[in-house]
Formats: C-alpha cells, sequence, structure tokens
C-alpha cells in the first residue's frame, strides 16, 4: 500500500464526497470551458448533466453538477427534460440508474419499488 499524505487523503475523501469546494479546485476550469463553449450558463449546465447520464456517472457527480445547474436557473423540470431527450441514444438502464441520481440528487425519495 501507498503511503498517503494526509492532504492528499483529504482531497480525495471530499472530491469522493461531492464537496462542492474540493471538487472546483480539483476541475476549476469551469469558468474557462463555459466561455470557450459559447454556450449560456444553463445550457452549459444541461450539456453536463446530459453528459453525466451518457457515461453512467457516480452519484457524486451528479451532486456538484445539479448543484451548479440549480445556480444557474435551471429548473428539476429542466433537468427531467434532458433526460428524457437523451433517453433513447443512451437507453433505458442509464436513463432509470440517472433518474434515481437525479431523484436523490434533488432531495426526494425514490418509490418504494425502487429502493
Amino acid at each position: 500500500m501507498a503511503a498517503v499524505a494526509d492532504d492528499t487523503r483529504q482531497k480525495l475523501a471530499g472530491i469522493s464526497a461531492g464537496d462542492m469546494q474540493f471538487i472546483e479546485n480539483a476541475v476549476g476550469l469551469r469558468e474557462a470551458a463555459l466561455e470557450v463553449t459559447g454556450l449560456g450558463p444553463a445550457t452549459f449546465a444541461l450539456v453536463k448533466i446530459a453528459a453525466l447520464i451518457a457515461l453512467d456517472a457516480p452519484p457524486a457527480s451528479y451532486a456538484w453538477q445539479i448543484a451548479n445547474a440549480l445556480e444557474e436557473g435551471v429548473t428539476p423540470e429542466d433537468i427531467v427534460g434532458t433526460l428524457f431527450a437523451v433517453a433513447p441514444q443512451v437507453g433505458g438502464p442509464r436513463a432509470i440508474a440517472a433518474a434515481a441520481e437525479i431523484t436523490l440528487t434533488l432531495g426526494l425519495s425514490l418509490p418504494a419499488q425502487a429502493e
């Protein structure tokens, strides 16, 4: 096992837990990437969520991207619309998995049969 510095351990713990400050520091190029795309902030945020759905991303990724999207004025309805838009391309299993992550990230409970 490798010797890991406490600072490195804290950074990894923060990123894996979805801590916004750790993530922003780790991949803080968000603003530069936004400028390069020419997209508006809300559209940029929805594109990022669509990519997470397509990648079958882990829960911490949804927490960060959805928080960013909501800050940019994206509504939960916009996020669900994005899920419906990409579902035919990504397939049912990824859409279902993403719906569960989005539900939890928005602070909602999963239906009893999905738990």
